[in-house]
């Protein structure tokens, strides 16, 4: 099997411990490494506006600096961890990855890249949607490994909305091939955590994928080979989702001590 990695360069548990991991069990081709820059920002800034409204904005805005303030420094110490495990884990890259530097997985030198390569798969780690010419190039397709359960939760913080709406049966990774539309694609499997609410959403959507390795190779296997099959979603809700917001983030936070409250009593008496 032969594969491309998609994925941010400012993300080093992608761009590093992912990519070492794809790299074990594969021809890791290439990496593009997407460089953020202001204009795409901008951009997502005025889709969220757009979608959500400026009041609900500023709820979005008020997360992020609540996880500024109070949450990122354990994310990132979690972050660190992690990524040194996946390092001991996984062997440095071979010398034949080929890395291409971008600033969007539709810019005009990506798809030459990837046609060049010829991947079986490519793994897209990345925010922007890919156009058609650039995600039908590998030959089994371009594949998402998606923080929430589609196609209940579409879009990037899939996990975070699974736990606001108290639906923790589908705070899980889903395997899904990229089609035309935001996370629409087939669904070729789930992966759940190992839960645990004093985490945050950061750290549950990555242990999705980290607490799985195993089975998503073995996923990813079948599906080069042509033995996976989509399953059968039909007939389930769904919904594209947005960024956190903190009023949801205080909700699912009340639940979680309420659970934790209740449990400790249960485990009393």
């Amino acid at each position: 099997m032969r594969t491309v990695l998609i994925c941010h360069g400012d993300d080093p548990l992608n761009r590093e411990g992912v990519a070492r991991w794809l790299a074990s069990f594969s021809d890791l081709a290439g990496v593009v490494v997407l460089d953020e820059t202001r204009a795409r920002l901008w951009r997502r800034i005025r889709r969220e506006v757009h979608r959500v409204g400026v009041p609900r904005f500023l709820d979005v805005l008020a997360f992020r600096l609540y996880h500024r303030l109070f949450l990122r420094a354990r994310d990132r110490r979690w972050e660190a961890e992690a990524l040194n495990e996946l390092c001991r884990d996984f062997a440095p890259l071979p010398a034949t990855t080929r890395i291409l530097r971008a600033t969007s997985p539709n810019g005009p030198e990506v798809e030459p890249f990837l046609r060049e390569l010829a991947p079986t798969i490519v793994i897209a780690r990345c925010k922007a949607l890919l156009k058609e010419s650039v995600f039908s190039v590998p030959e089994r397709g371009t594949w998402v490994l998606h923080p929430g359960a589609c196609p209940q939760y579409r879009n990037a913080h899939g996990c975070f909305w699974a736990l606001a709406q108290d639906d923790l049966d589908n705070v899980a990774l889903t395997l899904l091939r990229i089609d035309k539309g935001v996370d629409t694609g087939p669904v070729y499997g789930y992966f759940r955590p190992t839960l645990d609410e004093g985490d945050s959403h950061f750290v549950i959507q990555h242990r999705a994928l980290f607490d799985n390795l195993d089975a998503v190779r073995d996923r990813l296997l079948d599906v080069a080979a042509g033995r996976a099959v989509p399953l059968d979603v039909a007939g389930r809700p769904s919904r594209e989702w947005g960024q956190p917001w903190l009023t949801a983030y205080w909700a699912w936070q009340r639940r979680a001590r309420r659970r934790k409250t209740h449990a400790a009593s249960a485990a009393l008496s």
